[in-house]
């Protein structure tokens, strides 16, 4: 799972001051997705002048966002590609699966893959960072803060696509990539849309037993709480109805930990000090839009349920696989090969968080159905081939 907790500063990027009219890609949405994209696309041997990032914040707001990710060991390898390791990352060895009040679980070590880790903890910002280097030491340029006003791709046969700035000249690109961040609750409705009637309570929690470099995924009847280790404590997202949400939002110090104690059990002895709790909505919603020149990738294409923490992982496994079929093919091929080649792993990901978000959360404690899936989980557990194709789902995705 990933959620927002106090992020480090990031450093600024370079803000360009005028432009070239025309780009053979353009990149709209430059967080970690499209800057990704933006340096394998040069790695590639694509010049930097041929590539244009734009995104909609300036770098104070992005030094601000204050989200923590849980980065699967695929991710980490690529960030290594691009000559970005995120900064200040804990290693997750082990994942703890269970249902709350249900016999069974799951650990999955990462020795048994012979991996130093499973994932890693990582605040937003020492991903930002390593990132924006990469991209000055490139050259890269990124134009910020700016808003994208329209993109003009109507005609399927058009060798360009025209972008529209806010108070600029248009440009355009031989391709255009949507790489846009956002929350569920701020975008249009797509194809594949399921509201889960769930929101995430974040937060910083210190207990007084923790384990080192374990995660815990706690499954209740309204939803999955995450433990993510993180600076002798553990980043927390909690997912239950929207109003028992804000209820807990708003609740001291002292009765939050309590409900949390009571929520989670005594896995990691007593709870003893939380931050500040922010909340959002939870929803699946995705569609794999793209013609002859333009594609989207990303939480453009696909935002999902926290669960597994799979969003951002299968971001940046779109930028990396997009990238090889633009710098191997013609545009409008080269798109068409990704969609294909990545429409498994997208699927695949997203029934995997969908199903987890609403399976274990379909009835409440007690009933027949949770104590089927609370032995599924044994199950799981002793089956090694059920076992390793999960651990790499989430560690590299499927194809």
């Amino acid at each position: 799972m990933q959620a927002p907790a106090p992020s480090s500063a990031a450093s600024p990027m370079t803000t360009t001051s005028s432009h070239p009219s025309h780009y053979r890609f353009v990149i709209c949405g430059a967080g970690p997705v499209g800057q990704a994209l933006a340096l394998e696309l040069h790695r590639g041997g694509v010049v930097a002048n041929e590539i244009l990032l734009i995104d909609a914040k300036n770098a104070e707001q992005v030094s601000k966002d204050a989200r923590t990710i849980a980065l699967s060991h695929g991710s980490q390898q690529l960030l290594e590609r691009w000559h970005a390791s995120p900064q200040n990352a804990t290693a997750i060895r082990e994942i703890h699966v269970s249902r709350r009040r249900h016999f069974g679980r799951t650990l999955i070590h990462a020795q048994d893959y012979s991996l130093p880790a499973l994932g890693y903890v990582v605040r937003y910002g020492d991903i930002i960072n390593p990132l924006e280097r990469s991209l000055t030491q490139a050259d890269l340029q990124v134009l910020r803060p700016q808003l994208v006003a329209a993109i003009h791709n109507a005609d399927d046969e058009a060798d360009v696509v025209r972008i529209a700035l806010a108070g600029r000249d248009d440009i355009t690109a031989d391709c255009v990539i949507q790489a846009e961040g956002g929350i569920f609750s701020d975008q249009v409705q797509r194809q594949q849309h399921r509201d889960y009637q769930q929101s995430a309570v974040i937060a910083h929690v210190n207990c007084a037993h923790p384990i080192a470099h374990r995660a815990f995924e706690r499954f209740t009847e309204e939803g999955p709480i995450a433990l993510l280790p993180q600076d002798a404590g553990y980043s927390l997202v909690w997912c239950c109805r929207p109003e028992r949400a804000n209820s807990l939002q708003q609740l001291d110090d002292v009765a939050f930990l309590q409900a949390l104690q009571t929520a989670f059990g005594d896995r990691v002895g007593q709870f003893t000090a939380a931050s500040p709790r922010f909340v959002f909505t939870l929803g699946l919603n995705a569609q794999a839009d793209a013609s002859r020149r333009t594609v989207k990738i990303g939480n453009a294409a696909q935002t999902l349920h926290p669960v597994a923490g799979q969003g951002l992982n299968l971001g940046l496994r779109d930028a990396f696989v997009l990238a090889q079929h633009l710098l191997r093919d013609p545009v409008e091929i080269g798109i068409e090969k990704f969609m294909q080649t990545q429409e498994h792993d997208r699927q695949r990901t997203i029934k995997i968080t969908d199903g987890m978000a609403r399976l274990f959360a379909a009835s409440a404690d007690g009933s027949a159905l949770q104590t089927v899936l609370g032995l599924g989980l044994s199950a799981v557990d002793l089956l090694s081939p059920l076992k390793r194709e999960l651990a790499e789902q989430m560690m590299f995705g499927r194809r």
